[in-house]
């Protein structure tokens, strides 16, 4: 098989190899830019480097004799067997796959309305990570999360900042659990979202943003998360977080998001002067209470 390479060569037209390789080139990178910076990554390397050492040994070191029959034998067997293990330990990662291929180009959101949900998502999170009030938040797509909803509290309010204030205030029943938005509505509140695995995420992470790591392993949404131990802002999305975003950063963070390109503010204040109003309209609670 691999014993004249160049005579294996010369048996293809010349057309024909080259699209065979752009193809599986095409291929290799596109699994390559999937699994980068996933726990896949390494298990892909691992068992490509185990084929090639493989393939090398019993495939070319005893090409035309018998020495390596019986591997042989058993290295034929175990290729299909493989196949079969690859699809069940990469089943996270082809799940994923699916919803990115799910969540076609074709979704589109209403624009005022993603406006509207950005900008009262983005006033009641400055006013909760300034009280280290831990929140979490998360925005659908285009892959509904109708089967977490039924573990929460329905609500299926218009959004808005005194609303999603007032679930995650400490001495709100629903506040250490997840909300869930979609469109301009709050669909639920006190909803359990997955958690990720142990070891996807550094140490000093919690529950909240495993949470925020599992939800958006298994769906398009982008979850926002307050700290309630620092009133550090996070974003999660595709299994990613982005840490510690400045209070002032977040609306333009998620317009980046949500719009394949962020519109303007549409805001007769600049972001320190609303800034300000936040944190006196929370000295003014503080006062009443």
């Amino acid at each position: 098989m691999f014993g004249n390479p160049v005579q294996l060569l010369r048996s293809y037209e010349w057309y024909e190899v080259i699209i065979e390789m752009a193809i599986i080139w095409i291929a290799v990178y596109a699994a390559f830019r999937f699994l980068r910076g996933t726990r896949g990554a390494g298990i892909f390397k691992g068992f490509a480097i185990l084929f090639v050492l493989v393939t090398l040994l019993i495939r070319v070191l005893g090409q035309g004799s018998d020495t390596f029959g019986r591997l042989n034998f058993i290295y034929d067997r175990l290729l299909g067997l493989l196949a079969i293990m690859l699809i069940v330990i990469f089943q996270p990662e082809l799940r994923q796959a699916m919803i990115r291929l799910s969540q076609a180009r074709t979704f589109r959101r209403n624009t005022s309305q993603t406006q509207q949900v950005i900008q009262a998502v983005d006033e009641a999170v400055k006013l909760l990570s300034k009280n280290q009030f831990g929140a979490l938040i998360a925005i659908e797509r285009g892959v509904k999360l109708g089967g977490l909803i039924e573990g929460g509290q329905p609500i299926d309010g218009l959004v808005s900042s005194r609303l999603l204030e007032s679930i995650f205030w400490p001495s709100s029943p629903l506040h250490d659990l997840g909300v869930v938005i979609r469109d301009n509505r709050i669909l639920a509140a006190g909803v359990p979202f997955p958690l990720a695995e142990e070891g996807l995420l550094p140490q000093r992470t919690g529950s909240r943003h495993r949470a925020a790591a599992g939800i958006t392993l298994e769906s398009d949404c982008i979850v926002v998360i307050v700290s309630e131990e620092t009133g550090a802002i996070s974003v999660a999305e595709r299994g990613r977080i982005d840490f510690d975003i400045p209070r002032p950063d977040l609306e333009l963070e998620l317009s980046k998001r949500l719009f394949a390109t962020p519109p303007p503010l549409e805001r007769s204040l600049d972001d320190d002067s609303a800034l300000e109003l936040v944190e006196a309209d929370d000295t003014k609670r503080q006062t009443a209470a």
